[in-house]
């Protein structure tokens, strides 16, 4: 079985039972650490690359972000999920062709969207976004049919925050050939747990994105399957870099530094993956 397919099977088999951790570095570095810290597989984050490149998230080609893929497939030997957006097209046809591309840089798994972007009608019509997410599942059948497809249904996201419609959608979703459901923005037990029983034996991811009370255990207990970060990690990154700099524009202060981690210690981390990443090839 060669590397992409391994990481697949991996993938798909942490989707069969269990709880597990998805986080979302943002670039390559971000990618080597947090397999260094024993999780067992990542998932891209749209917003935290965009920021990466000074964007706003969503404005992305599918280009760039296809080479983003390649890059954090390349960066470690785990299984990655890519946030996929909208699948960068409008029509079915369209959508499938995006996948086909997406499939090709290698990633274990892949999400679509079912929002618009437009703000007057923020959520597609059920029947134009199943049809995009079968369009989605003929791609990944056709190339290989092991790649996992994680539908979302955006409605907490775009100010629709409505259950009844999200289970609904979900449950289309599935119907339509979806491995995983994900509904973002839900966030209390009550909502998790209708989520998961509506969808059931599929697995459902949760989004926590925020200072949270609910552990991962509880969360397992609950039925999720995996639970992911968004772009959460890259918002902390963010937050100390800003913190620290504004402290020094506003008032020459350097307090908002840190020292640690330490130079020596980020360089012993990364000097590990690279040895880790030349025995990977090695391997193959």
């Amino acid at each position: 079985m060669n590397p992409i397919a391994q990481k697949r099977a991996a993938f798909r088999q942490l989707h069969q039972s269990g709880c597990f951790v998805l986080p979302n570095p943002w670039d390559v570095g971000s990618a080597q650490a947090l397999a260094q810290l024993g999780f067992k597989a990542l998932a891209t984050t749209s917003s935290g690359y965009a920021w990466s490149r000074g964007r706003a998230d969503g404005q992305l080609s599918c280009e760039e972000t296809l080479e983003h893929m390649r890059q954090m497939v390349a960066a470690t030997t785990l299984p990655v999920n890519a946030d996929f957006e909208s699948g960068f097209a409008d029509t079915p046809d369209g959508v499938a062709h995006s996948v086909r591309l997406a499939v090709e840089t290698g990633v274990a798994g892949l999400s679509i969207e079912d929002s618009t972007g437009n703000d007057r009608a923020p959520l597609r019509p059920l029947c134009e976004a199943v049809d995009r997410l079968a369009a989605a599942r003929t791609a990944i059948d056709e190339n290989g049919g092991d790649t996992l497809l994680i539908a979302r249904a955006e409605n907490f996201f775009v100010g629709k925050p409505h259950l009844d419609d999200v289970i609904v959608r979900l449950q289309a979703y599935a119907d339509a050939g979806a491995d995983c459901l994900y509904a973002p923005g839900i966030k209390t037990r009550q909502q998790i747990e209708a989520v998961v029983a509506a969808v059931a034996p599929r697995p459902v991811n949760v989004l926590i994105g925020w200072p949270d009370d609910l552990t991962v255990q509880q969360l397992a207990d609950l039925g999720v399957r995996r639970i992911s970060l968004g772009g959460a990690l890259a918002r902390s990154a963010w937050g100390g870099f800003l913190d620290a700099a504004r402290q020094l524009a506003e008032s020459g202060s350097f307090g908002g530094l840190r020292a640690e981690p330490s130079g020596a210690e980020l360089n012993k981390l990364f000097a590990r993956t690279a040895i880790s990443a030349k025995k990977g090839e090695q391997n193959e």
